[in-house]
């Protein structure tokens, strides 16, 4: 499994989180995925959990064998 790591604007719009060359950030696990999350985006993931809605999320991918 893969995961990678989104945030939401302030319109609600979600997007991947990209590296300084653009290209999508990606992980092994999902706790890598969530360290990641918590470093790059320390604020918004403490406000998760004291005032409602998310504006973080780490995802799945989902490989396509086609």
């Amino acid at each position: 499994m893969r995961y990678k790591i989104e945030v939401q604007d302030d319109t609600g719009i979600w997007t991947d989180v990209r590296n300084d060359q653009g290209a999508l950030v990606t992980f092994d696990d999902e706790a890598a995925a969530r360290a990641a999350l918590a470093e790059r985006f320390p604020i918004l993931v403490q406000m998760e959990k004291y005032a409602g809605g998310k504006r973080t999320r780490v995802i799945r991918i989902i490989e396509d064998d086609d």
